[in-house]
């Protein structure tokens, strides 16, 4: 497995802890905070009077407006006794003599608030901390179970590393080009040898801006036709960490990642061998299945000559090479890679 896909199945596995363990604790930490230091739910009310209006600065609102300050000092009897409190960094109109609402401790008068919290309050914020630590192990622990399954079929873990530069050109490997093509009424892929003859096309059918797309695979090989219903992509980002970005859709309801797995695909991605070219190396089932790499616009070798045009423009443009004839699979594989958003993909 190539150093980038190891970066990235670390980045992504640990994901889920980075983000909801730290968040949990933190939600814990500050229910335990509150309710040690600042537990009102057991305060009674006792009607009280403003004394002083002090400006203390301005607060900017959610909605950019600037808005007044004040400590607010109060006065308030409990059993007869008058107490004096201050409600600090209060926000609204108040004036001496005005009526105001005080709660206070009964074990201990002279602490006060201006509005009481259920205790049960922090006790959910607490619970909701402890349920986002529970979920960030058992999802990390998920990933990692999931990540060492895989590796049983990826190339070069627990067999021999398949060699996919002697792989790319052995004399039984036959070099085909995937093309976007954008300029029907029908966009879609399509899939062709070095004669340009069509051998798999996808088009769409019916486009969507909700729900699923509709595609149309024909496999020209052998005059099969099937629609496929294709999701629109979901992008995942646990941290603005490029290698946390995990990208999908749905293909045929089916996580597209998910499917592909069931059919024995493992793919490895080398960032850094032509850039800015990526190579896709595929296996199925440990064995080497494809090359794909990332080409100019003008896929077959004479046309990038003639227009002068050998750099990627985009993810629509892909030299492949094979020794299956499984081009429906193939062609899945092309369509999956470039229909989704991520660079490595496992």
């Amino acid at each position: 497995m190539e150093i980038e896909n190891k970066v990235a199945r670390l980045a992504r596995n640990t994901g889920p802890a980075r983000f909801f363990i730290p968040v949990g604790i933190i939600l814990i930490a500050f229910g335990i905070f509150m309710l040690m230091f600042f537990k009102s739910g057991n305060f009674k009310e006792a009607p009280g009077k403003v004394t002083s209006v002090t400006e203390v600065g301005y607060e900017t609102t959610q909605e950019n407006h600037s808005e007044m300050q004040y400590d607010v000092g109060v006065s308030y009897k409990v059993d007869g006794k008058e107490y004096a409190g201050v409600f600090p960094s209060m926000t609204g109109k108040f004036t001496v003599g005005q009526d105001i609402k005080v709660f206070y401790d009964p074990q201990d008068p002279e602490k006060i608030t201006n509005a009481k919290i259920p205790d049960f309050i922090w006790l959910i914020v607490i619970a909701a901390g402890v349920l986002a630590v529970i979920f960030g192990i058992a999802k990390t622990v998920s990933s990692f179970k999931k990540s060492k399954e895989l590796d049983k079929i990826t190339p070069g873990e627990g067999m021999p590393k398949v060699d996919f530069d002697a792989f790319k050109s052995s004399q039984s490997v036959t070099e085909y080009y995937c093309r976007f093509d954008g300029h029907t009424l029908k966009p879609g892929y399509i899939l062709e040898d070095a004669n340009r003859k069509v051998l798999f096309e996808g088009k769409m059918e019916k486009n969507s801006l909700v729900g699923a797309r509709t595609f149309e695979f024909v496999n020209h090989t052998n005059g099969s036709t099937l629609q496929h219903e294709v999701g629109h992509v979901v992008s995942q980002t646990y941290n603005d960490g490029f290698f946390t970005m995990k990208s999908w859709f749905k293909f045929d309801g089916e996580n597209i990642w998910e499917l592909l797995h069931e059919r024995g695909l493992r793919i490895s991605t080398n960032m850094h061998s032509k850039f800015p070219n990526l190579i896709y190396d595929v296996s199925r089932d440990g064995e080497a299945f494809a090359r794909i790499e990332t080409s100019g616009q003008y896929v077959h070798e004479d046309e990038a000559e003639q227009h002068k045009l050998n750099i990627p423009v985009g993810r629509y443009y892909y030299r492949i090479w094979t020794d299956a004839n499984d081009f429906e699979t193939l062609f899945l594989t092309v369509f999956a890679i470039s229909e989704s958003e991520q660079v490595v993909v496992e």
